[in-house]
């Protein structure tokens, strides 16, 4: 009986996308915990616009509608102060 080596699944362009999206909102969240703004909100901004896109990808809207949310919210604080 020949052993068949497992194979590792190619990687679609999403998971390079969400991988990105989750690096840079991290890099939001460590600019914001040092207090260098508005550099935070831009990296929110692009995690927030690269995880919709993966929603997009994904025709997953429940990931759509909560960015868009994110994105209003942090709109709206950054208007406002």
């Amino acid at each position: 009986m020949a052993v068949i080596p497992p194979q590792t699944p190619p990687r679609a362009p999403v998971d390079l996308v969400k991988w990105v999206a989750t690096a840079i909102q991290l890099v939001g969240y460590g600019l914001t915990g040092l207090n260098y703004t508005p550099w935070n909100i831009y990296a929110f901004i692009v995690g927030i616009a690269l995880w919709f896109a993966v929603g997009v990808m994904w025709n997953d809207r429940a990931i759509m509608v909560v960015h868009v949310g994110a994105f209003l919210s942090l709109l709206l604080g950054y208007l406002n102060a």
